[in-house]
C-alpha cells in the first residue's frame, strides 16, 4: 500500500509537469503559481488511495486524480475572487497579484485542463468518470451560488446551510474516492461506500474550517482569521447563533450584521464573544466530530481487508487534529 506522503509527492510531480503550450505562458503563470503553493493535497491524495484499496496499480488513477486537485483550485481562485480574500495558504491570492482580469481568465482554463487529466482514464471507464466529474463539477458550482446568495438572506437554517457545504466541498472529496474506486474496478457497492464517507469526512472538514477562521490562527491556517465574520458569511457558527440568540443577545448580533462601518477587528472580536458566550465553537465541533464518526462507519463496511484501510484512515485522523 502507498502511504500518503508519497502519493503526495507524486501527485506534485505530476502538476509540476503539467504540459504548457508555448504561447499560453502567460495565461498559465498564475496557474503555476497557484497550484505551486501546495497544500494538503486531499483530493489526488484520497483518490489514488481509493484506487490502492483495490488495486496494487494506481498509475491509471494518476492523472484524474491531478485532475480533481487542478478543479478544486480552479475554484479556489474564483471563490478567492468573490470573497475578496488577499490571501491563500498564507501567500497572495491570484487576483490580488494579477488582477481580476486575469484571475478569471487563468482560473477558466484550468477548468479545461482538469477535464483534460480527467480524460485520461482507461476507456472502459471514461464514460463514468466524465459522467461524475462533471455532475460534480455542476454541484461545486452550485454549492458557490448558494453561498453568495446566503450571504443576502435574513435567516439560513441549519439544513440549508449542510446542503450548501455538502455542494460546495464535500461532493469533490467524495466524488475523488468514487473515481479513484471506480479506476480501481471497485463494486457499485464499495464505490457507494466511499462516496459516502468522503461525503461524511467533507462536511466535517468544512465545519471543522468554519471553526478555523473564527478560532485559528493566521500563521498555521494560511489565510486572515477572521474574514468569515467580516464579510457576514453564513457559516455553521454565525447559522447556529442566530438560531439560538434571543433578546438583547440577537439584537447585538444582527446590528453587527446590518453595521456597515462598523471596524472589521472590532466586529470579530464581538462577534467571537457572542459565540462564546453561546458555546457556538463547542457545539461546531461536536457536529464535526459526529460526521466524523459517519465517514468512519462507510469506511468500516468497505469490503477490503481492515489493514489495506490503514492509510486512508490515518489521512482522515490527521484531518481531525489538523491545526486549532
Amino acid at each position: 500500500m502507498f502511504n500518503s506522503d508519497y502519493l503526495r509527492e507524486l501527485s506534485d510531480k505530476v502538476i509540476t509537469n503539467l504540459v504548457v503550450p508555448p504561447e499560453a505562458g502567460k495565461l498559465f503563470e498564475p496557474v503555476r503559481y497557484i497550484l505551486s503553493l501546495g497544500g494538503k493535497r486531499l483530493r489526488p491524495v484520497m483518490c489514488l488511495m481509493a484506487c490502492n484499496l483495490f488495486n496494487d496499480k494506481i498509475d491509471d488513477a494518476v492523472m484524474p486524480a491531478v485532475g480533481v486537485e487542478v478543479f478544486h483550485n480552479f475554484t479556489l481562485v474564483h471563490d478567492d475572487m468573490i470573497d475578496k480574500s488577499d490571501l491563500r495558504r498564507g501567500s497572495p491570492t491570484v487576483h490580488s497579484k494579477w488582477g481580476a482580469d486575469q484571475a478569471v481568465l487563468s482560473g477558466d482554463v484550468m477548468a479545461f485542463v482538469a477535464t483534460e487529466c480527467i480524460g485520461q482514464a482507461p476507456e472502459r471507464m471514461l464514460a463514468r468518470t466524465l459522467k461524475l466529474f462533471n455532475k460534480t463539477a455542476i454541484e461545486v458550482c452550485t454549492g458557490q451560488q448558494l453561498d453568495i446568495d446566503y450571504e443576502k438572506k435574513g435567516l439560513v437554517t441549519e439544513g440549508e446551510y449542510l446542503r450548501m457545504i455538502e455542494l460546495k466541498t464535500a461532493v469533490l472529496i467524495a466524488a475523488s474516492l468514487r473515481i479513484g474506486a471506480i479506476i480501481g474496478d471497485a463494486s457499485e457497492k464499495d464505490q457507494d461506500l466511499l462516496y459516502d464517507f468522503g461525503r461524511s469526512l467533507g462536511l466535517a472538514f468544512q465545519i471543522q474550517d468554519d471553526v478555523l477562521d473564527t478560532y485559528g490562527e493566521t500563521r498555521m491556517f494560511g489565510k486572515k482569521t477572521g474574514s468569515d465574520i467580516v464579510a457576514n458569511k453564513k457559516t455553521y457558527l454565525l447559522v447556529k447563533a442566530l438560531e439560538m440568540a434571543g433578546g438583547e443577545k440577537l439584537r447585538q448580533l444582527r446590528k453587527l450584521l446590518e453595521a456597515r462601518n462598523h471596524d472589521p477587528e472590532e466586529k470579530i472580536q464581538e462577534m467571537k464573544a457572542i459565540f462564546d458566550e453561546l458555546e457556538i465553537r463547542l457545539q461546531a465541533e461536536k457536529l464535526a466530530y459526529e460526521y466524523f464518526n459517519k465517514a468512519f462507519e462507510s469506511l468500516d463496511q468497505v469490503a477490503v481487508k481492515a489493514e489495506r484501510k490503514n492509510e486512508i484512515k490515518q489521512l482522515a485522523v490527521n484531518l481531525i487534529g489538523r491545526a486549532r
